[in-house]
């Protein structure tokens, strides 16, 4: 039985390598479980729901958007594809990468 890494596994790779070709990368951690005060504070303060993990800011103000999901079994959620279709109606490039690997090839056409 093979185990496959998970998402953050493969996206603190995906970061390094990016990172490691001169790109400006950074995170955006919406996830994970707060109790609901902090839960409040932070929708309060801008965070919402759908927006995909990465964003890679490319040279003269281009944004891509990543979306990093498992190798295998991962899924786009609902609020994820608005989010997605949003991002992509204003302009910006929404990639969903399933593993690090997956994610750096489709960043292929856009990075050197």
């Amino acid at each position: 039985m093979v185990i496959l890494p998970d998402e953050h596994t493969e996206q603190v790779a995906l970061v390094r390598k990016l990172r490691s070709k001169g790109l400006f990368v950074f995170a955006v951690p919406n996830g994970g479980l707060r109790d609901a005060i902090t839960s409040k504070r932070l929708k309060d303060e801008g965070a919402t729901s759908g927006i995909p993990d990465l964003c890679l800011v490319m040279p003269e103000g281009g944004m891509i958007w990543i979306e990093l999901k498992r190798r295998k079994g991962g899924t786009v959620s609902k609020v994820q594809k608005e989010i997605h279709a949003r991002l992509e109606a204003l302009g910006h490039t929404v990639i969903i990468g399933y593993g690090a690997k997956d994610a750096f090839d489709k960043l292929g056409e856009y990075i050197d």
